[in-house]
């Protein structure tokens, strides 16, 4: 049988994680989708319906899709799910895990690679994040947890755009970028998503494409001024820009990189590139080193990386401590072997990593 796909979607309280998911159910797309509502014990305000004897409560739907609310484990709340579709006592296609607004997606993305059981019948094909428009700046400014939703996502979607002034959503693009470049970002209206948006989007796959932000990876050229003075020469006098001044000061260093960044997010992203091939052994040391360490601050890290030894592109990529590599397609005849490298982290230390990557070069 093959693996089922399964999806992660996360996002802000209030940001429309449930009018995505009631649009995306009652869509006529012919898949049948399993729900799996983690609350992890929160009150839910179905709570009166839903109180029975077992501890998750299977809902069959008139379009053959399933929900499935666990109070629990997720991992035996899958199990169940694979089970009861092996035995073909359930039919579905994929697997949709909503949680809660202030979870962590790590874990749960973690569930899939670390336990064998789970990754013998399913297959993490991506982490959405929904982003409500009007609220985000405070939401991020305040909460850790939306910073890092952010900066797990392998596609964001930003609700309530309509609510807000077009520079206002410009300014929150520009800063949910630098929290992750990797994830493409879309507007969606009332969670009018084209359902080719949302599945198959391959965001844990080990291919050999590196997605960021081309004008991301320019800017990393120039060193720190990547900190945006272009962008913000443009837009200096958005409103967003001068209200959000007065709650600045409090952690502004001077007039420098403060001024021209308002938003020093805890959760960055920057890249690594370089023409000079890796050593692997050295470069093995060193990600090992790095994610022993860091591990519990590192969100996401990927690279397609030109190896001594291999006219293959290897390619890596991670979430927290769990790290995987594989050997990619052959570099083509004439192709620049650039290795580039992207990690999204709490805090992480760019020099550390940029000097340790340097010395892993051959």
């Amino acid at each position: 049988m093959s693996l089922i796909p399964a999806t992660i979607l996360t996002g802000f309280l209030g940001s429309g994680k449930t009018t995505l998911l009631k649009r995306v159910l009652s869509e006529a797309h012919g898949q049948k989708i399993a729900i799996i509502e983690n609350e992890f014990g929160e009150e839910n305000i179905d709570n009166d319906i839903l109180v029975t004897e077992s501890k998750e409560q299977i809902v069959q739907m008139s379009n053959g899709c399933i929900c499935c609310t666990i109070r629990e484990d997720l991992r035996e709340a899958l199990q169940l799910l694979a089970a009861k579709k092996r035995k073909g006592l359930l039919d579905f296609d994929r697997v949709v895990i909503e949680t809660t607004g202030l979870a962590d997606p790590g874990p749960v993305a973690q569930t899939f690679f670390m336990d064998e059981e789970i990754a013998e019948s399913y297959l993490l094909d991506s982490i959405l994040t929904l982003v409500d428009a009007k609220h985000a700046n405070q939401q991020l400014d305040d909460r850790q947890e939306a910073r890092r939703q952010v900066g797990f996502a392998d596609q964001i979607f930003l609700s309530k755009t309509d609510l807000v002034p077009a520079a206002d959503t410009d300014a929150l693009v520009h800063r949910l970028k630098h929290m992750n470049p990797r994830a493409p970002i879309q507007a969606v209206h009332f969670g009018e998503v084209p359902i080719a948006d949302v599945f198959d989007l391959r965001g844990f796959n080990l291919n050999a494409k590196l997605d960021i932000d081309p004008d991301f990876l320019k800017e990393d050229d120039h060193g720190h001024a990547h900190d945006h003075d272009h962008a913000h020469g443009e837009h200096c006098d958005h409103p967003s820009h001068q209200h959000d001044h007065g709650h600045d000061h409090g952690h502004d260093h001077g007039h420098g990189e403060g001024h021209h960044h308002r938003h020093d997010d805890d959760v960055k992203s920057f890249a690594f590139r370089s023409d000079r091939p890796f050593d692997p052994a050295k470069l093995e040391d060193f990600l090992g080193a790095i994610v022993n360490i860091y591990g519990p601050r590192m969100l996401r890290y990927k690279g397609v990386l030109n190896m001594v030894g291999t006219d293959r592109k290897v390619i890596f990529q991670g979430v927290h401590q769990l790290m995987g590599s594989d050997l990619g397609p052959a570099w083509a005849e004439g192709e620049q072997r650039t290795s580039k490298m992207v990690f999204i982290g709490i805090d992480l230390p760019r020099d550390i990593l940029v000097q340790g990557l340097e010395q892993s070069l051959a």
